[in-house]
């Protein structure tokens, strides 16, 4: 199991009649079972998997009525079967609406929402399940009817309508508090390979061996980075006429395709890309496949009519067949891990075995026992405790803008069931029409998610390889997917970082601003890896300006952001439209931010650790920030160590790791990092100056002579940038870049990008001069409010005046 299994709770913190049972978990989650023949389940649950907490303090009276009180809620109960009038929970807390009571049967509207199965088919919003977190306050989770763990295998619940088991959160608007107290009932996330933050690529399509290769080499000529090789079904017999069914299940190799399937995994992995191979398990094992005759035998099937053994998960010697058989054959050959395709719907031979849960688990097991590193499928989500088995497999998305539209909040939301690695087909999977805007959006936003798995259907005219879209997109497209690579650094820490301390790589606004209204405003706007805030552009661009918008919310009231493409400085506390040319993307940090990247443009693929770092800076306030590297990721040099002395930690069981610290404080204007044995750059972003006296120290030693200060400016996003290319001869040395007391964000000038976005408006020549002599005026003698109200009285509509505005508004120091 992803987390060892702790399901039978302290007897103290139970509270229990003849059909009744209580325990209290913390002070504000409970659990509250019925049954009618007294027959509790203490067994761990595909949702709980452990009950046994610390006892929180809790009084109870129990007279006629039941009362349970803790420092946070107040349980009533007649002591009959639950109903609405006999189980109530009253809240010590004012975030519940109008001061609302909890009762049993609840619809709870303000559910904050969950995930769903599969996106498939969806173009557009679909039905999404509950999460653990409400606007009311509370949120009920039903598990009467979950699988349940026994022993080395699974078993069903009684076969009964007169009993219930559920779960009440009551954390308030403390969003963050029940997360936590989420995972601990539920099991952690687990710790994904460094493999899997890179670029996949996927599509269902019938490669030839050489060609697969080729396409891998293709990317590499072009220097975009992958680090996964996705091969849909047709890697195995499908048409062939051998195959007495529809093909789509299959496990023996299609030599016509792949006539040396060792080769073939050699290959990959020595461009250093992890292979997973497309299984559809649900017809099972036929005659013809190379393993029928040992699965058999494993399973005493009779052979002498070559019927088929017939696929059942609900079956114990099956699971373990499968596993131990059918996949550890293929993975010896050329699969690093499995994507698990089960779309056959929720039923098996056992009543409530889900057969999705079932593969996903024991896969998930099965790998975390034979493979050197962290386990992973890709799959289906099951319900909640998936999170425990990632990553999730969204289903076959259409190709459309009202798809790419619901996919940011689909995902953020996800968030509120703890379901933290979604794997959306990014650019779409079926029906649709070609738009190269469209899929360039897409990918954009792929970047910014958690896992980012390019995909289509078996269209000609659909593959996302990004040369073949108009070459504007192939420019975007390809920079953005380098940009996920050089981002690895920080999304393998924070891949650590989410495990270790409960936290989800994606929070929607109300996690961070739970009683602020506006958070719940901005559905589609996230926090990404705590220190981005993404705002999605879902839109196509406006003809006549070729500028896409999207509305974003700016929360802070004390703090600046910066935009990652154009070093643009916003002031915080205000809600405003923002527009972007194609090759940008509204990408915020706010003051006080730290980012580790990788420093080469186009990283090696496979995620392997960075030869050097590039460290993004934004000043303002202090912050320190780690990265976090596994020493086997190093590549050739396996071992080598570029950082802290070697370390063994929980997450990552197999791994030994390194820890690097940056440290930021502002009073004195300076950035530290330590231990550090490789090249550095330190890139201040929206500095544009060199600060008189800026300094440069290694180990104590002024090194300001052997690096190399710049400031770039306009159209790379304006920053102060040095370069410490010197490393010590041994061991790890500890570098500080001294800016001087106080340094603050510059105050740039909007005009030179102003003049390019207006020489870019397909629009008459005479309002590019009247917005010109807007953007002109003299700021030390014009105000704010005036160029806005000049702008206002042209009577232009707002996808012209709107993009001039907000630069001129963006910073507000301009006019001071």
């Amino acid at each position: 199991m992803a987390s060892q299994p702790n399901p039978v709770a302290n007897p103290k913190a139970i509270v229990s009649g003849p059909s009744y049972h209580f325990t209290v978990l913390t002070d504000r989650l409970i659990r509250y079972q019925w049954d009618v023949d007294g027959q509790f389940e203490d067994r761990a649950s595909t949702f709980a998997i452990n009950r046994n907490f610390p006892v929180p303090r809790f009084r109870v009276i129990d007279g006629d009525d039941l009362e349970i009180i803790t420092d946070h809620f107040h349980l009533t109960y007649n002591k009959d079967s639950f109903s609405g009038g006999g189980l109530v929970v009253h809240f010590n807390s004012k975030h519940t609406n109008w001061g609302a009571p909890w009762q049993y049967g609840d619809p709870e509207k303000d559910n904050l929402g969950g995930t769903a199965r599969t996106l498939d088919d969806c173009d557009g919003p679909c039905e999404i399940g509950k999460g653990i977190m409400s606007r009311a306050g509370y949120a009920a989770i039903d598990d009467s009817r979950s699988m349940l763990f026994d022993g080395d295998f699974v078993a069903a619940r009684r076969n009964t309508i007169f009993w219930h088991d559920g779960y009440l959160f009551c954390y308030g608007h403390d969003y963050k508090g029940a997360i936590k107290a989420f995972f601990a009932l539920s099991g952690k996330q687990p710790v994904l390979p460094r493999y899997a933050l890179g670029n996949w690529w996927s599509r269902y399509y019938a490669y030839r061996q050489d060609e697969y290769i080729g396409l891998m080499d293709d990317f590499r000529a072009h220097d975009i980075p992958l680090s996964v090789a996705v091969v849909d079904m047709d890697w195995h017999l499908v048409s062939h006429e051998r195959v007495r069914h529809s093909g789509w299940t299959g496990y023996t190799w299609n030599k016509e395709l792949f006539p040396d399937p060792e080769a073939f995994g050699r290959e990959l992995h020595d461009r250093n890309l992890k292979i997973s191979l497309n299984d559809h398990p649900h017809l099972g094992v036929h005659s013809h496949e190379d393993a029928y005759e040992e699965m058999a035998q494993a399973l005493g099937h009779n052979t002498s009519n070559k019927d088929p053994i017939l696929f059942d998960a609900s079956n114990r010697c099956y699971m373990m067949a499968y596993l131990k058989i059918l996949h550890r054959r293929l993975e010896r050959t050329a699969c690093d891990f499995w994507w698990i395709d089960w779309q056959q719907g929720r039923y098996s031979k056992g009543q409530d075995l889900d057969p999705l849960w079932l593969l996903n688990h024991f896969q998930f097991v099965e790998d975390s026992r034979s493979r050197d590193g962290p386990p992973l499928i890709l799959s289906r989500y099951a319900g909640p405790g998936s999170h425990r088995y990632p990553v999730g497999f969204s289903g076959d998305t259409v190709v459309s803008w009202k798809s790419l539209s619901f996919q940011p909040e689909f995902t953020a939301t996800a968030s509120n069931i703890g379901y933290g690695w979604w794997s959306h087909d990014i650019g779409g999977h079926i029906s649709g029409n070609r738009d190269d805007e469209l899929v360039t959006r897409w990918v954009q936003l792929g970047v910014f998610s958690p896992i980012f798995r390019l995909h289509s259907a078996l269209s000609r005219w659909m593959s996302k390889e990004p040369w073949l879209y108009r070459p504007e997109c192939t420019e975007v497209m390809s920079e953005f997917m380098r940009l996920r690579h050089r981002l690895v650094p920080f999304l393998h820490t924070q891949n650590i970082i989410c495990s270790r301390e409960d936290e989800l790589l994606i929070q929607p606004m109300y996690w961070i601003y739970p009683d602020n209204e506006q958070a719940y405003s901005f559905p589609n706007q996230y926090i990404f890896g705590s220190e981005f805030l993404v705002a999605p552009i879902v839109q196509p661009r406006n003809k006549r300006t070729n500028l896409a918008s999207v509305k974003a919310w700016l929360p802070s009231a004390n703090s600046r952001y910066v935009d990652l493409f154009t070093g643009t400085v916003y002031d915080g506390n205000r809600e405003i439209i923002l527009y972007r040319a194609l090759n940008d993307y509204p990408v915020l940090l706010t003051e006080g931010t730290i980012i580790p990247m990788d420093a080469e443009p186009a990283p090696r693929n496979g995620c392997l650790n960075p030869k050097a770092l590039e460290i993004l800076v934004v000043v303002g306030r202090d912050r320190q920030a780690v990265i976090y590297e596994n020493i086997e990721d190093d590549g050739p040099e396996k071992g080598q160590k570029n950082g802290s002395t070697a370390q063994q930690t929980e997450p990552y069981a197999k791994s030994t790791y390194r820890k690097t610290t940056i440290t930021f404080r502002q009073y004195e204007g300076k950035v530290c990092i330590e231990p550090i044995s490789r090249p550095v750059t330190f890139r201040f972003l929206s500095l544009t100056s060199i600060p008189e006296g800026l300094k440069v120290r290694a180990d104590g030693t002024d090194r300001s002579r052997d690096a190399t200060i710049s400031v770039e400016d306009y159209p790379q996003t304006p920053s102060l940038v040095v370069d410490c290319p010197f490393v010590p001869e041994d061991g790890s040395h500890i570098i500080i870049i001294e800016l001087g007391p106080n340094p603050q964000l510059s105050v740039i000038d909007p005009k030179p990008r102003l003049e390019r976005q207006i020489m870019d408006y397909q629009t008459e020549f005479k309002m590019k001069d009247r917005l010109w002599e807007v953007v002109s005026q003299d700021k030390e003698t014009s105000s704010l409010s005036n160029a806005i109200g000049t702008l206002m009285s042209f009577g232009y509509e707002e996808s012209i005046i709107g993009p001039v505005a907000e630069l001129l508004m963006a910073d507000r120091r301009l006019y001071s």
